[in-house]
């Protein structure tokens, strides 16, 4: 039996993983549930699967979690018991949305367990510090999202081990979001709503308003460079619309390995659950018998101008990531919150990279300090812009 520990439990990913457990009881069993302020549905979360502990990140909360929760089921509190509890299980699902996730990236890796990643922004800016760890015996990193459990399964395919040798390139394939095919004077006007709408997948708020802009394929751009040791240079981003193919990999001798399935989140949690091994409960199976087809075009780079930013961040190296990844989260928050307009998310990211200091990412203070003033130089440009 797997013990699991699934931390930001009742978000998105984190539901969808209990939805995969549910259906493999006799493989998988909780062994801790987090949350930041959800209370009530981690209260139900652990009534349902009795794990050995839980955590909270809000304190105002605790007393309403001790109250409720089991006999039996410890309860801790604070961003620093997420940290505890990746320690605690034989898989850890990081589904914790933005910076915030680091903490338990590093600790997941660093005591030896294998990390179900779904927060793509902590190896994004910390880099160069999850490296080291993943040579901790025991220390597995398998990607959660749909793009990256594609790669990890192409390269699988032309070597057990997942190298990438042979490899001509990478691409990674992209919905195109709810705004493809609109130009720049269409995209001054959209809304919120509008850009939460998204064709093909169902997500959390920060995620689809970052694959409206493309800078969600942008920190995939990053993620797959520093999850699979490949060049920018060969790492190539197409638009997809159908999202059935969810990347791709070619190799020297011309050969392409894609993997398909419907858009289903599970299937990559649950691949990343089970590795190497895989579950028996279908998730995202193609029904081949139906008339279909495959569209990809490239991206309009010049009016989705985040997917630029990114690489050019990732190219830079060092803190320019972390820096660019918090001024995205503060820009997307300024937008989500109504204070600046879509097409002000890329103006404000790039003015953010103009200060970036060329800091090198040696500690966790250092990232730290450049996710910091990424937010800073966002928030500095509302106040000079009245807003």
């Amino acid at each position: 039996m797997t013990t699991v520990a699934v931390l930001g439990a009742t978000g998105s990913i984190g539901s969808q993983t209990l939805e995969v457990i549910r259906a493999e009881p006799d493989r998988f069993q909780i062994s801790a549930l987090a949350a930041w302020s959800s209370a009530e549905l981690l209260v139900a979360q652990a009534k349902e699967f009795r794990p050995e502990a839980i955590a909270i990140g809000r304190p105002e909360l605790l007393d309403q979690i001790k109250n409720e929760v089991p006999a039996g089921i410890e309860v801790l509190v604070g961003a620093a018991a997420y940290e505890e509890l990746a320690m605690r299980a034989d898989v850890v699902v990081n589904g914790i949305v933005g910076f915030a996730g680091l903490g338990v990236t590093l600790a997941a890796l660093s005591s030896g367990r294998r990390l179900a990643l779904a927060n793509k922004e902590s190896l994004i800016a910390a880099g160069p510090l999850v490296q080291p760890l993943r040579s901790t015996p025991g220390a597995e990193l398998i990607p959660v999202d749909s793009e990256h459990c594609a790669l990890h399964q192409c390269l699988r395919s032309s070597d057990p081990e997942g190298q990438a040798r042979h490899l001509h390139q990478l691409v990674l394939t992209a919905s195109g979001g709810p705004f493809r095919g609109l130009n720049s004077a269409e995209l001054d006007q959209v809304t919120v709503e509008e850009a939460l709408t998204h064709p093909t997948w169902a997500m959390g708020p920060k995620i689809t308003v970052d694959s409206s802009t493309l800078m969600n394929k942008g920190l995939e751009v990053i993620e797959a460079h520093e999850l699979f040791g490949v060049d920018y240079k060969k790492i190539e981003v197409v638009v997809h619309p159908q999202s059935i193919v969810h990347s791709m990999a070619t190799f020297t001798d011309g050969t392409t390995i894609a993997q398909l399935s419907e858009p289903d989140m599970r299937l990559p949690i649950a691949y990343a659950l089970a590795y190497p091994e895989r579950i028996s409960t279908s998730f995202g199976s193609i029904d081949w018998g139906k008339t279909q087809s495959l569209q990809f075009e490239p991206p309009d780079r010049k009016t989705f101008r985040c997917l630029d930013l990114a690489y050019s961040a990732g190219n830079a190296g060092g803190t320019a990531p972390a820096w660019m990844n918090g001024a995205n989260e503060a820009a997307v928050d300024a937008f989500l919150n109504g204070h600046i307009s879509w097409p002000e998310i890329a103006a404000s990211i790039e003015n953010a990279l103009e200060q970036h200091d060329g800091a090198n990412a040696d500690s966790v203070e250092a990232i730290v300090r450049a996710d910091r003033r990424g937010r800073e130089c966002v928030a500095t440009r509302l106040t000079k812009r009245g807003r």
